[in-house]
């Protein structure tokens, strides 16, 4: 792998999550007003248009339609899973908390792209993944009075990105990024016509919990402000789906998932922008235990492979 490539797998990696921060901010905004299932639903049919755009500088239309569609869409799935737990734990947590939580994805891709891509990780970067993994048990707080069962979503959600983003690694040789992308947001789009489907009448709202409220709400028609916001969602999405789908099927997992911390930076900045919510003692350390264990892992590959440091460089 080129030190060319590798640069810019992990530029687009960056800009992927930096794209993806905003649509985190509108989805926390309107969580508290609408069902999730209408704001993807919105989201996926904005999305499309461009990722037909993407698609078509990215190989043509046709590389959409292939043999290895049926394995796109089982990744779709897997996405699914990942963006649904993150969006439904939004309402119920602090952003920077939720974010943070999520960042175990990164330790899980580590740990898979030893597992199924053969990549080599050294025992120092093993020992930076436990020790992340120990702040996310310092931030879920579990037996605590401040324990909340949303925080197990977006560890979740963080697994299964990390599948979804190692089987795009894997499938990196045969297909192009707006075809994952595009197969990615047909599956969101289909769950979601599904969920409304189900709770579009009301009848089966739970408002125990905002989590749970932002998925059972029944439909409510949108302000044109918050139409907006839910169609802009669809131009991130796209925009951030392609991104990060095309760093991880050009550059090594083990190298680029590291930056994805980067977007703690945002999701801290909108929660204290917005909400004014600012983490406590106890989070602050869960939050820099994850980070410091992302960035040293990053320092670790660096050190290992010269390849890897002149393209980080």
């Amino acid at each position: 792998m080129s030190h060319k490539t590798t640069s810019l797998g992990i530029i687009y990696l960056i800009a992927g999550i930096s794209v993806f921060s905003v649509q985190d901010l509108i989805l926390k905004l309107i969580s508290g007003g609408y069902p999730l299932y209408q704001a993807m639903l919105i989201r996926g049919f904005t999305s499309i248009p461009f990722l037909l755009v993407f698609a078509h500088f990215d190989g043509g239309i046709r590389t959409l339609f292939t043999p290895g569609a049926p394995k796109m869409i089982l990744r779709g799935l897997v996405m699914f899973v990942a963006y649904f737990s993150f969006y439904i734990a939004l309402a119920g947590l602090p952003l920077p908390t939720t974010v943070a939580l999520y960042y175990s994805g990164p330790l899980f891709i580590t740990v898979l792209s030893v597992l199924f891509l053969s990549e080599k990780v050294s025992a120092a970067a093993w020992a930076a993944v436990l020790t992340g993994f120990l702040g996310v048990i310092i931030m879920v707080r579990p037996g605590s009075d401040l324990f909340d069962w949303a925080a197990l979503l977006p560890i979740l959600s963080g697994l299964t990105y990390g599948i979804s983003m190692i089987t795009a690694r894997k499938m990196g040789d045969t297909q192009t990024a707006a075809a994952l992308a595009f197969w990615g947001n047909a599956v969101f789009l289909s769950c979601a016509g599904l969920m409304a489907l189900y709770y579009h009448d009301g009848s089966h709202t739970v408002t125990s919990h905002p989590s749970l409220a932002f998925l059972t709400r029944g439909w409510i028609t949108p302000t044109a402000h918050d139409l907006t916001l839910m169609m802009t969602c669809g131009v991130v999405a796209a925009m951030g789906l392609w991104l990060l789908t095309q760093a991880y099927r050009i550059a090594a997992a083990s190298v680029v998932a590291p930056f994805e911390y980067l977007g703690l930076i945002w999701s801290v900045l909108w929660g204290w922008l917005f909400w004014r919510d600012w983490p406590d003692a106890q989070g602050w350390i869960g939050i820099g235990i994850i980070a410091g264990a992302g960035l040293f892992v990053l320092l670790q590959e660096r050190r290992r492979s010269p390849q890897s440091a002149e393209a980080v460089v």
